[in-house]
């Protein structure tokens, strides 16, 4: 009989993915599709009555002692402390420890309540980037020898080639994907774009896609009287399109531990330009342009130079289009099975 591996899935089936739904919900469809062969899979859907919490640390580990579970992987912190098998959990990033502020106060405290001990207690840790598994190391302790490095992949639906524009008008625009929080750094982007826009030096619109986690009406007091669009949360479709259409998608965080949106731009051969943090050079390699995070000067002239160098940015759409063949959710499947096959 195979090994039964329980998949804490949930986030992938929420209506509103973000980056770890995208994840899970990429990492199970590979998984499927042929990477654990010799493995049964059982994805939980769902989780039980009342709080998440209770489900996670109380009714997922009886639902695995009745299944008989030879192992179970939570995609995102919440590893039960106490379970009847072998686990692994995927920490994507530790920003609610390095950006507490960012997060609600009920949300950051239970991430900093489970996540130290859930990566202490898991008998395999996955991590998608270096920066991330040294992280884990450095504030919670945990052992190097037991983090695997496996990095993710494009995970936005790719419009068909020649597919027709859905955002109408001419004005060509840059963009920034993600939500509106202190982290993403997107003041010193507006700031950056204002001046370039109030010089001349440039003629495009500003689009920040993401939800609004309050830093919205700040943005649009530094914008001024120049072009900035706020999309909110947006369609798949009209994400790609976003991406796929703008002249240049700049990623100004001051942390990431992956930096999944990187990948999608060069996936769609949109040049790429990003805060040399976090994760970020590692995710983008030499195939995207950076700045010092804390050098204003720095973005403002990176700005300018790209958004006025056509050649450039052909240069660099080819380079990310090469670099973005380096990652498939064939290859992160593949090699998570081996994480299921070596915890049983």
């Amino acid at each position: 009989m195979a090994p039964l591996i329980a998949i804490d899935g949930r986030d992938a089936f929420a209506p509103r993915p973000r980056g770890w739904g995208r994840y899970a919900r990429c990492l199970i469809d590979a998984l499927r599709s042929g990477a654990a062969d010799g493995l049964e899979l059982e994805v939980l859907t769902g989780g039980g009555p009342g709080p998440e919490l209770v489900f996670e640390q109380l009714g997922l580990p009886r639902l695995l002692r009745r299944r008989r579970a030879a192992a179970v992987h939570v995609t995102n912190c919440f590893l039960p402390l106490r379970r009847p098998c072998p686990g692994v959990v995927t920490i994507h990033d530790l920003a609610f420890e390095a950006w507490p502020d960012d997060f609600s106060r009920a949300t950051g405290m239970k991430y900093r309540l489970i996540a130290p001990r859930a990566a202490r207690s898991a008998e395999i840790v996955i991590c998608p980037s270096e920066f991330t598994r040294d992280d884990v190391w450095e504030r919670y302790g945990v052992d190097p020898r037991k983090v695997r490095v496996i990095p993710e992949a494009p995970a936005l639906p790719l419009a068909a080639p020649g597919a027709p524009s859905l955002l109408g008008g001419s004005t060509p625009y840059l963009v920034a994907v993600g939500d509106l929080r202190r982290k993403k750094n997107l003041a010193a982007l507006v700031r950056a774009y204002a001046e370039l826009r109030r010089e001349r030096a440039i003629e495009h619109r500003l689009v920040l896609a993401g939800v609004d986690a309050g830093e919205g009406p700040r943005l649009r007091t530094l914008a001024g009287d120049a072009p900035l669009e706020l999309t909110g949360y947006v369609s798949d479709e009209t994400l790609d399109a976003l991406i796929r259409e703008a002249d240049l998608l700049v990623h100004p965080s001051l942390y990431e531990g992956f930096g999944l949106v990187i990948l999608e731009a060069m996936a769609r051969g949109t040049p790429v330009l990003a805060a040399r943090a976090g994760a970020l050079p590692e995710t983008g390699g030499g195939a995207a342009a950076y700045f010092a995070p804390g050098d204003p000067e720095a973005l403002r002239a990176a700005l300018g130079e790209l958004l006025g160098d056509p050649t450039k940015r052909r240069r660099m759409s080819a380079s990310g289009l090469q670099w973005a063949t380096r990652f498939s959710w064939e290859r992160t499947a593949r090699e998570t099975a081996a994480v299921y096959r070596e915890v049983v």
